[in-house]
Order: C-alpha cells, then sequence, then structure tokens
C-alpha cells in the first residue's frame, strides 16, 4: 500500500508532470532519465493513470526547457543559489546538482509534508515550507553571497492577474539583478483548458492569462529569452527524441504551442 496524500486543488496538479517524468523515464529514449520520479508514483497511492494525453510529455519538455536555463546559470555561476519557487515533487536538484550550488525548495505545507516523506535536507539542500507569496523566506534564501536564480514552473498560471503581478514586483524588490524563469500562458491556450485531457481529471484551472511576456517589464523585469516547445535551447533540444523535434516542429504554429511561453526575466538591479 503507497502513501495515502491529502493536497489541495491546485496542489494535485504537481501529480501531473511527476507521473510525466515518471512515464519517460520508462521510456527507451528518455528526455530527463529521472527514475526517482519512478519510484515516487510507486510510493504514492493515487490514481495516476487518470492522467492521459499531450500534457504528460509537455510537463517533460517543459522541465528540461528549464533545466536548460538553470544549466546555464550553474555554469557561469557554479557556487550560486538556486530556488525553486513551488517546487511540487521536483527532483531538480537530484538532476542538476554540480556538488557546489545551494539549493532550496519551496511550497506550501501540506505539498512540503508531503515532500519530506520523500527528500531530506542537507548541507546544500533545503526545504522550506511556505508560499512564494509570503515574504519571510527570502533571507533564508539569501543567506550566503552571491548570485540568486529564481524560477517557478507551472505555478504562477493558476493564480490571478493581480495577485500575479504582486509578487514578480517583491521578487524584484527582494533579489535585484537576479535571473528569474516563469511561464506564461496566452488566451489562446487559456481557453482550451477544458478540452485536455488531464484536466478533466481535476478541478483545478489556470487562470493567469498573459499574451506578451514583454509586457511584464514595467514591474522592473528585463526579458532575456522566450521559448515555446518549438523553440528550444540547441543543446536541449538535442536531448529530446527525434519524433518529439519533429512534432513540436510541426505544430509550433498551433495556439497552445505558439501562445505558451517559458520566460527567462532579470530583475532590476
Amino acid at each position: 500500500m503507497g502513501e495515502r496524500i491529502e493536497l489541495g486543488e491546485v496542489q494535485e496538479t504537481l501529480l501531473i508532470p511527476l507521473y510525466g517524468r515518471a512515464i519517460d523515464a520508462e521510456a527507451g529514449s528518455s528526455v530527463l532519465r529521472d527514475t526517482k520520479a519512478i519510484d515516487l508514483v510507486d510510493a504514492i497511492d493515487y490514481e495516476f493513470t487518470k492522467f492521459k494525453g499531450p500534457s504528460l510529455s509537455g510537463s517533460v519538455l517543459r522541465a528540461s526547457i528549464f533545466d536548460g536555463y538553470v544549466r546555464d546559470f550553474l555554469c557561469e555561476h557554479p557556487d550560486g543559489t538556486v530556488v525553486d519557487l513551488g517546487c511540487g515533487l521536483s527532483t531538480r536538484f537530484d538532476r542538476l546538482d554540480n556538488g557546489r550550488v545551494r539549493w532550496f525548495d519551496l511550497d506550501v505545507p501540506d505539498t512540503m509534508a508531503l515532500r519530506r516523506r520523500f527528500f531530506a535536507d542537507s548541507d546544500r539542500y533545503t526545504m522550506i515550507a511556505g508560499s512564494l507569496f509570503d515574504t519571510d523566506w527570502g533571507p533564508t534564501v539569501a543567506e550566503r553571497p552571491g548570485p540568486i536564480f529564481l524560477l517557478s514552473e507551472a505555478v504562477l498560471l493558476y493564480f490571478p492577474d493581480a495577485q500575479v503581478r504582486e509578487v514578480l514586483r517583491r521578487l524584484v524588490k527582494q533579489f535585484p539583478g537576479s535571473p528569474l524563469a516563469f511561464d506564461t500562458g496566452g488566451r489562446l491556450m487559456m481557453g482550451s483548458q477544458d478540452r485536455k485531457p488531464v484536466f478533466k481529471a481535476l478541478p483545478a484551472r489556470m487562470q493567469w492569462v498573459c499574451d506578451d511576456p514583454r509586457s511584464l517589464e514595467p514591474l522592473g523585469l528585463t526579458l532575456r529569452e522566450c521559448r515555446t516547445f518549438a523553440q528550444p535551447q540547441t543543446s536541449v533540444a538535442r536531448s529530446w527524441p527525434a519524433r518529439y523535434r519533429l512534432l513540436m516542429g510541426l505544430l509550433g504554429w498551433a495556439p497552445p504551442v505558439r501562445t505558451y511561453k517559458l520566460n527567462l526575466f532579470t530583475t532590476a538591479a
């Protein structure tokens, strides 16, 4: 019998990418090779098979693009700090640990309680129970000098525009001159949610509509990179099986692909 779980509506969506990574790890040509995800799925008492459709593989491709952003940061700043805001059951630290990075995973208490069943703190890895909309975790992640990379994958989308803009303004003030990666969804993508099989299995829906990531620059952000699944980093694309590269190339024009952006910003210094 696996671990029983109790999560809020939005928090439950973290199980979608977990299952996607597990399926990917079992494939002959895996993108992430996240075998830890297989162990987690096996250990959790949940009907994962209700999740179906392209969102599963999409979550894997999304993770690989975000991984690329973090890898580039660590190549330039191997002793830097990385903060994953709304980490869920991500295994990104295990995938990208260079032996020197200081890493923080942040998520709300029910998610973090679940995470602590499977992960443990160490001298360079710390889990924090809290919301990215809170303000008290900032000093903790800035405990040592040096550059800080902030990322938030598939989290901000589930909140209203005013709340998202408020937290982005605060991150700019708390972490000046820092890279900040997060995804945005345009109106055409958001309008297709109810047609996606994974969302038929869950009540949560994404709320934040952002048609143009550059429109966020007045908040104190500078857009450095803006990618879609059809435009991954060259190094990331090499890790994708040919079927994904071909499919994303063919579907790059489609609204769900074209209007979903994976962005890298820098906060104002």
